[in-house]
């Protein structure tokens, strides 16, 4: 997907798709399952959300060299992972957010950081996650 953008990997000039992107395009569709697909809608609905959002993978070690899609926007605004039973979407500054609908439903009790976690069969308020990416996006932009 040309058009993304990237972090230190950046794309060409010639708008092929950025490593970062292809990274997360590889982890999207690793599980070969809901998961994956889950992840997946996720990611278009940041980016939809962000237009100018930053696509990213950190953390790459041998127990998980796909790394974590981290997108980003004057500071991280979300990590997302999947794991056996959950796709994780962990928001760095979530504990500042205001969360009217209630989708934060995981590390409630944390200092800094709110995850939201979907199980297989879940279904997220699309209207809502959209604005918890802005919210987030004026966050980090407010804090600049």
């Amino acid at each position: 997907m040309a058009g993304r953008r990237t972090g230190a990997a950046g794309a060409s000039a010639q708008g092929e798709t950025p490593p970062a992107a292809r990274l997360i395009d590889e982890t999207v569709s690793s599980p070969g399952d809901w998961r994956g697909a889950v992840l997946a809608r996720l990611r278009a609905l940041i980016q939809q959300a962000d237009p100018e959002v930053v696509e990213e993978v950190k953390w790459r070690k041998p127990s998980n060299p796909a790394g974590v899609p981290v997108w980003s926007h004057s500071g991280i605004l979300c990590t997302g992972e999947t794991y056996r039973d959950k796709v994780k979407l962990t928001f760095a500054n979530g504990a500042r957010l205001d969360d009217p609908s209630g989708l934060f439903n995981s590390g409630l009790d944390g200092a800094v950081r709110r995850a939201i976690d979907l199980g297989q069969g879940a279904w997220i308020d699309e209207v809502a996650f959209t604005a918890l990416i802005r919210a987030a996006v004026e966050l980090n932009l407010s804090r600049r």
